[in-house]
């Protein structure tokens, strides 16, 4: 029979999770739980049975066994369930999610469960041209599960496009639908709530992709410490400075974080800003910085951050603050712009592999770039991922890397 567990419980596991069986949601309905997690048991132990026929080692095993552990295993589940949910519902006073509301002008009373912000006192304010209070927000409410914003009807449409670009459930406390590109409607303490964003990614599906960036990034980073070495003395013997160049990025939920590459500019012409694009012969750049940009091994640090958690291998590029698209900001060409970072920032991405890198000397440059990041967010999978990065190694040298 311990054979047998070892088929059945990763068989289990497997189509619980996809089955959403462990996720928050069911945290509130018990039943809803237990009837998928019992919905999985029976698709192992079917699954099961089929390995059993095709292999042609049934009569090995005793039926009696098997039947009582068919029998058993539902109950066992059922009673986990129901005294495990007892437990967390005790301990989280009934409130299974992280609930954030910020009032705009308006009064409003929350629960003690729920965190209220008052967006006068934390500095936040609908202004999507100000990515200093965008950071602001997304620090604010960076571990929410649900974020929803009381306010007068002519911020919400404002809201809901910061809630956009966040990475959680985002509401609007409201009765119309018109400006707030609603995508649902839901109830809170008992008003209507329009529901503005849900976030591209759900939890599973950010675990699933964060083991994938850990299951390559920590080999990479073993294998590359000869090659990070020699860029470093390289860097040393060309010129003054330290090796790492450490620049203040737009990352997830729009926070800010600190972005490493290897120094490809003089030390005293950095541009921590971002202003200045690169240009092809540019007299910032080092000698050792022309081949690594040309070859974009500049870019090798960035495994740290993903290591760290503040980037991923494949997302959206992550821009800096002075960025510019022809004269004018990149948030200022397109209001989605900030609807890129409900994503972790990658260090390669469908942008990326489709070509569009390099200095943005025109607006069209942006648009292309932020039509590929929102189309890779609508339709994320970690096949999509794998097939980027592999995409990667042919646009590695490229001719608007300099």
């Amino acid at each position: 029979m311990g054979q047998l567990a070892i088929v059945i419980i990763p068989i289990y596991f497997a189509a619980a999770l996809n089955s959403g069986a462990y996720t928050v949601e069911v945290l509130g309905s018990p039943l809803t739980g237990i009837m998928r997690s019992i919905g999985s048991l029976c698709f192992a132990f079917g699954s099961l049975f089929l390995i059993l026929y095709f292999l042609r080692v049934g009569a090995d095993i005793s039926r009696l066994m098997l039947a009582i552990a068919f029998v058993i295993s539902p109950v066992a589940i059922t009673l986990g369930r129901k005294i495990l949910g007892e437990l967390i519902q005790k301990g989280a006073a009934g409130d299974f999610l992280a609930q954030v509301v910020i009032t705009d002008d308006v009064h409003f009373s929350v629960p003690p469960t729920v965190k209220l912000l008052s967006a006068e006192a934390h500095g936040l304010r609908p202004d999507p041209q100000d990515p200093m209070m965008l950071h602001r927000l997304g620090s604010a409410i960076r571990n929410a599960d649900r974020v929803v914003i009381a306010c007068n009807p002519d911020s919400q449409r404002r809201w809901a496009m910061l809630l956009k670009g966040t990475n959680v459930r985002g509401e609007v406390i409201a009765s119309e639908f018109e400006n707030t590109g609603a995508i649902g409607i839901d109830q809170f303490l008992g008003r209507t709530t329009l529901v503005v964003s849900t976030g591209p990614l759900s939890l599973q599906k950010r675990l699933v992709k964060r083991a994938f960036d850990l299951a390559l990034t920590i080999p990479i980073l073993i294998a590359m410490l000869p090659v990070f070495l020699l860029i470093a003395i390289a860097i040393k013997l060309d010129s003054r400075g330290p090796v790492l160049f450490k620049q203040q990025r737009i990352g997830r939920g729009n926070c800010l974080f600190e972005m490493y590459k290897f120094r490809s500019m003089r030390n005293d012409l950095t541009d921590l800003r971002g202003d200045r694009s690169a240009s092809r012969d540019d007299d910032r750049i080092t000698r050792v910085g022309h081949f690594i940009r040309r070859t974009s091994l500049d870019e090798l640090p960035q495994v740290l951050n993903v290591l760290l958690g503040s980037m991923s291998l494949v997302g959206p590029r992550p821009h800096a603050l002075g960025s510019l698209a022809g004269d004018a900001l990149f948030w200022e060409v397109d209001e989605r712009y900030w609807h890129r970072h409900a994503l972790k920032p990658g260090i390669t991405g469908l942008a990326q592999v489709r070509g569009f890198r390099g200095a943005t000397h025109r607006r069209s440059d942006l648009t292309q770039r932020l039509q590929s990041d929102l189309e890779y967010m609508a339709g994320w999978s970690i096949w999509r991922d794998a097939a980027i990065l592999l995409s990667t190694i042919r646009v590695v040298i490229h001719s608007n890397a300099y």
